[in-house]
């Protein structure tokens, strides 16, 4: 079958690899969208903690085609999400519920084989059962708002509320609609025009710069969140809170990467500085705010390729109008 494998840190190919097959306990999928993620052009770069050689792709959904012995509660024939954060269950962190900082946590499409091939196999309790009403492309974006719910438990926005979002790819979008949600009223900052329509679009106010943002709340929001994942936007973040306001940091910077921040500052304002970290027991919810219609997906997918068009796609940065581009073939 054809795979889009990483075969070490600034080697990427498409090539014919073994078809998988699934072991005790896993699922074997035929993947019919996966989705193109900033972590994977960080794992490209060695920026991130992957294990190559590997088949990237850990955004993606498809139907069940076989079963691994002794699975149960799945069928053949049947439409999945892939929940790629395999936890050990046993470790510290995994006892007290805080699974996504398990100490053995391995990740489909990261440390194992993932989406960005023909087939992919993974352990079956990772594999969310998609609602009829839902379709394949939509679900590919499960695990980017399974990611985005997290920070939201985190930053716990309520009615009334200002947010500042930093950032509109589809992080910050889907942020967006989760701010609206709970009642925010939202700020999108971002320098795309055509990124800066879609959050419109979304009922989000916009602007191009910080320094605009500071211009429209001048007493700064009671919710910020840096979904940009870049070390300006990271800096300025605090900034941006109003006293007693709350910061969530939700992009991912290179690993390695540093950020100027000064405690004073947070200190005598009580700035609530927080990170969030993937998608611990959220993405069951993610699926199912999908199917409702609560949370619009089509707007994000910007554009469909094939395989081959991975190797350069995932070696350059991605464009200006560029959300969510999809692998559909």
């Amino acid at each position: 079958m054809q795979a889009g494998r990483l075969i070490e840190v600034g080697q990427f190919e498409v090539m014919e690899v073994p078809e998988p097959v699934p072991a005790p306990g896993e699922v074997l999928v035929r993947v019919a969208a996966a989705g193109i993620c900033g972590t994977d052009r960080h794992l490209l770069r060695g920026e991130f903690l992957g294990t190559p050689p590997v088949v990237l792709g850990h955004e993606f959904s498809g139907v069940v085609e076989a079963l691994g012995e002794g699975v149960t509660g799945l069928q053949v024939g049947d439409r999945v999400a892939c929940d790629p954060n395999i936890a050990c269950g046993a470790c510290p962190s995994c006892l007290r519920g805080r699974i996504n900082l398990c100490e053995r946590l391995v990740a489909v499409g990261v440390n194992r084989d993932g989406g960005f091939a023909e087939l992919c196999a993974f352990p079956a309790h990772r594999a969310v059962p998609l609602p009829a009403g839902l379709g394949l492309r939509e679900a590919a974006l499960s695990e980017p708002l399974a990611c985005c719910l997290h920070a939201l438990d985190i930053a716990a926005p309520r009615p009334g509320e200002r947010a500042i979002i930093l950032g509109g790819g589809v992080i910050g979008l889907l942020c967006l609609q989760l701010c609206r949600l709970a009642g925010a009223e939202v700020l999108l900052v971002t320098r795309s025009p055509d990124r800066r329509r879609i959050a419109e679009g979304l009922g989000a106010r916009t602007v191009a710069l910080a320094e605009e943002a500071r211009g429209v709340w001048p007493r700064g929001a009671d919710l910020v969140l840096e979904c940009a994942g870049v070390a300006e936007t990271v800096a300025e973040s605090p900034r941006l809170a109003a006293r007693g306001g709350r910061v969530v940091i939700v992009g991912v910077l290179a690993r390695g990467e540093t950020v100027a921040i000064e405690p004073f500052d947070l200190l005598v304002r009580e700035v609530d500085l927080r990170m969030a970290f993937v998608n611990p027991f959220t993405q069951g919810r993610a699926v199912q705010l999908l199917a409702s219609g609560a949370i619009e997906a089509d707007p994000l997918i910007t554009r469909e390729v094939g395989r081959e068009e991975l190797p350069g796609l995932l070696a350059a940065r991605p464009g200006p109008s560029e959300v969510k581009v999809l692998v559909t073939g």
